[in-house]
């Protein structure tokens, strides 16, 4: 990573090398190296693995052999570190080197590189170990075994090298968020700092009494900070899940390098608090756009999300997964928590409905393709006569990303009989397969059963003091008591709702579309802890009330 411009890449988009060693011994002057891994992290995701048994040049003592499984037989006949390290250089590139303990892998690194004659990577460096002692101060023990534990992270091949670095790849890409979310870390070089800095708890002192006097008087709410300078501008803006715990980060000792920066330029301190932390998570947003306050050097990142599209804009539509959505007359499902879900998803409906799977410029040949051969695709790009047919399977589509699995299962179920008496059981495994997937999907599927473009919801958060209420309708979001509303009209659309008068209503703007992809981002991560009506079930604001289940304030 090149370091003129380290800082203007933020953390989740740089590219990481986790890499693990299993040695002869724990000292890297006296022993050597045995086995390396290394996982690559690319877009917040893990992209690739390296790794590979290494000759010693001696033979594998016995109580490493117990600890980790390798033996003198392993590696007697592996390429010797200065064999192998073009691979592992080339492999690595100019990414952050990551490691649990990375003192540790690091010195290992450092002296196989002397020992050969080797140009030492000048890559920057993150050590898992260190974040999790500022991160993790109540768990018990920081080790990898310990983390993952906690974490509910699964740690396959204990003490191997790849095994081991998978592991501590999944730990860091489990503090992502938190990282974020709760300690401000933009940047790779706000990474690289924030672990320099020990876990103390120990208050740096405010000189200037106002600021001193406004941090006293912060409550525990969820809520919207606002850092002011002399001339009461806002330089800096944050959310909070407890505005008291995330705004007395700023004034540790071990506060991060642009934490104490924004407070050494701040006179005062002002704060708005909020229900929950999504209706804080939205407000944020807004006032960043609104006031670009100099602090606020980037843009917040929001977590990602999934959405399964039909795309109505073609005569014959076809299914494919976005990681965005729009209100372009094509119907998006969703959000789902991973890509992979909807991948998974997408999937089940290619080999249990009978859509297209091509892409326009393949549809455009009109040529029969190996799918409608194997009778799993109706062939629109050469049979004139099914349209009303692929329209019934458009509903059938519908009805599975709506929840109603039951008509899938069985479909496939009867498929899957006339398969085996026929005799295919390869191919009636296959359908097995994705029944079981179907099944699999269940507690993991959208938090709404309705397309998002067409939903009519209410959606209840519990707060610790006071709920939330979303309400969804066509798209267009409200929340009751919203602190940036300049009215109040959630009654009355909800009321409008239930009469059929909906006029208050107006067209989507880019900033609706950007806060509803916060909000979707936000439940679907949430999505244990909420309570989805859905409109159509209800005849009036009475009848639903009776049915919110979380304490009515």
């Amino acid at each position: 990573m090149k370091e003129n411009k380290i800082t203007e890449i933020p953390f989740e988009e740089a590219e990481y090398s986790v890499f693990d060693f299993e040695t002869t011994g724990t000292s890297a002057h006296n022993d050597k190296v045995i086995e390396i891994g290394i996982v690559k992290i690319k877009k917040g995701k893990i992209a690739d693995t390296f790794s590979s048994f290494i000759n010693p040049g001696r033979p594998v003592p016995f109580y490493i052999t117990q600890i980790t499984g390798i033996t003198t037989t392993d590696v007697q006949d592996a390429p010797y570190f200065d064999e192998v390290y073009p691979q592992i250089k080339e492999f690595i590139g100019d990414t952050i080197l990551t490691a649990h303990n990375l003192a540790f892998d690091h010195s290992f690194l450092k002296h196989e590189c002397l020992n050969h004659e080797l140009e030492f990577p000048g890559n920057d460096a993150i050590c898992t170990l260190r974040l999790a002692r500022r991160m993790f101060p109540h768990f018990p023990s920081k080790s990898l075994g310990n983390l993952v534990k906690q974490l509910k992270i699964r740690h396959r091949d204990v003490h191997r090298g790849l095994g081991d670095a998978t592991a501590t790849a999944k730990v860091l890409l489990r503090m992502f968020k938190q990282l974020r979310e709760e300690h401000d870390i933009d940047t790779v070089s706000d990474l690289i700092s924030f672990q320099k800095h020990s876990a103390s708890t120990q208050p740096f002192r405010i000189i200037k009494k106002k600021l001193l006097d406004d941090v006293v008087n912060i409550p525990v709410e969820p809520g919207v900070y606002f850092f002011k300078n002399a001339k009461d501008e806002i330089i800096y803006i944050g959310k909070a899940k407890s505005l008291k715990e995330r705004l007395r980060n700023y004034f540790m000792n071990n506060a991060m390098r642009k934490s104490k920066e924004i407070v050494r330029k701040a006179s005062r301190l002002g704060y708005q608090t909020t229900n929950t932390e999504l209706t804080a998570l939205i407000a944020e947003a807004e006032l960043i756009k609104k006031h670009l306050p100099k602090q606020n050097k980037m843009l917040k990142k929001y977590p990602r999300s999934y959405f399964i599209n039909i795309l109505f804009t073609h005569d014959y539509p076809s299914v494919e997964v976005s990681s965005t959505f729009n209100f372009d007359g094509n119907n998006y499902f969703g959000p789902y928590p991973n890509r992979d879900t909807a991948n998974s998803l997408k999937e089940i409906i290619d080999k249990t409905f009978l859509l297209r799977e091509c892409s326009d410029k393949e549809f455009k040949k009109k040529r029969r393709c190996y799918l409608a051969d194997i009778d799993r695709c109706y062939s629109p790009c050469t049979e004139s006569d099914i349209k009303q047919a692929y329209s019934e399977e458009l509903e059938r589509v519908n009805d599975f990303l709506c929840g109603n699995n039951q008509s899938a299962v069985d479909r496939l179920l009867n498929r899957m009989k006339e398969l085996s008496a026929k005799q295919k059981y390869e191919e009636a495994g296959q359908i097995r397969d994705v029944v079981n997937s179907i099944l699999k999907q269940l507690n993991r599927s959208s938090i709404l059963a309705e397309p998002i473009n067409k939903a009519n919801v209410l959606i209840e958060i519990p707060g610790a003091k006071r709920n939330d209420y979303m309400l969804l309708l066509d798209g267009k979001m409200y929340f009751r008591d919203y602190l940036l509303n300049e009215k109040d009209q959630f009654v009355d659309i909800l009321e409008g709702y239930f009469s059929g008068d909906i006029q208050l209503i107006k067209e989507l703007t880019e900033k609706d579309l950007e806060n509803l992809r916060i909000a979707l981002g936000w439940l679907v991560k949430k999505r244990n802890m909420i309570k989805v009506h859905y409109l159509k079930s209800y005849k009036s604001i009475e009848e639903l009330g009776p049915e919110l289940i979380f304490n009515k304030k």
